[in-house]
């Protein structure tokens, strides 16, 4: 716990002004974590796009218990993105 409050700390220091942001998809809610994912948690529909790398990661991982096949039955979707 401490080791959490302590990168928390040091977090709000380093960011208060910079974009802390990893999310790359055009959105009004971007750097606004908690309005982002209240509403993807009222909705229920998705997760926020700064989570999906880390939820794909773990994904992947049970995806290679049927040799990655999940794959031929995916689509992804169309984003708009941020622009660097």
């Amino acid at each position: 716990m401490r080791l959490q409050e302590e990168f928390a700390k040091e977090f709000r220091e380093e960011y208060r002004e910079k974009d802390h942001c990893s999310c790359k998809k055009a959105c009004r809610y971007h750097g606004n974590c908690k309005e982002c994912v209240a509403i993807h948690r009222a909705h229920q529909e998705h997760v926020p796009n700064c989570m999906r790398p880390i939820i794909n990661k773990k994904i992947k991982i049970l995806s290679e218990l049927t040799e990655h096949t999940i794959a031929n039955e995916i689509e992804a979707p169309r984003e708009l993105l941020r622009k660097e």
